[in-house]
């Protein structure tokens, strides 16, 4: 498949972020303990090839994909209408079908707007196959709280130029909504209210 670049080789993939964090992002999302806000922001990308834009990466679909059309860097730009939580940021990429098209190195920045973005996380992928997890932390290892994420698609494998992704899933924690009476001990100061105070 060329791309501006090398045409594809035979090289065994080895996804630079395989194995327990690959699977663990799309399984807690499915146990309940993260959830995909995605569908909270307003996407935009730096530039596609027509029919290859948001729609097919945010399509649930592993066999669609956004293609850009444009000079590097490429961007996906995720913007919340209020400043939200962020766990991590998940992407579908697979080298097998996508040889020189596969992003080789990815920075995610954050921030309020376009004008005060910072880089949270630089991340090389080598020849990934499926879910690539990237954690989003601050200075104090906690997850970021933003108004927008962009994805940097800063070079691909082989030297290609425009850039294939299947999907991106953005993570939230959840807070647990569930609250114990017992974890939170209540002073009533009525008799009528203090004859229940004990559970019998």
């Amino acid at each position: 498949m060329p791309n501006g670049g090398a045409s594809g080789g035979g090289a065994n993939p080895s996804g630079a972020h395989k194995g327990k964090g690959e699977c663990d992002a799309i399984k807690d999302e499915k146990l309940g303990l993260m959830r995909e806000v995605g569908t909270q922001a307003v996407w935009s990308l730096s530039s596609c090839k027509p029919g290859f834009g948001v729609d097919q990466l945010r399509d649930n679909c592993l066999e669609t994909y956004w293609q850009s059309d444009g000079p590097q860097p490429h961007l996906v730009n995720i913007q919340f209408r209020r400043k939200t939580t962020i766990q991590d940021v998940c992407i579908y990429a697979d080298y097998k079908l996508d040889e020189s098209y596969t992003p080789n190195r990815i920075s995610v920045r954050a921030g309020n707007h376009f004008h005060d973005l910072q880089e949270v996380e630089l991340m090389d992928l080598s020849e990934p196959n499926g879910w690539v997890v990237i954690p989003l932390k601050d200075s104090n290892e906690a997850p970021i709280r933003a108004f927008l994420i962009q994805i940097a698609v800063l070079s691909n494998h082989q030297n290609g130029r425009d850039t294939h992704i299947r999907q991106i899933k953005v993570h939230s924690p959840v807070q647990n909504s569930i609250v114990s009476i017992l974890d939170f001990p209540i002073n009533f100061t009525t008799v009528q209210l203090s004859q229940h105070s004990t559970i019998r």
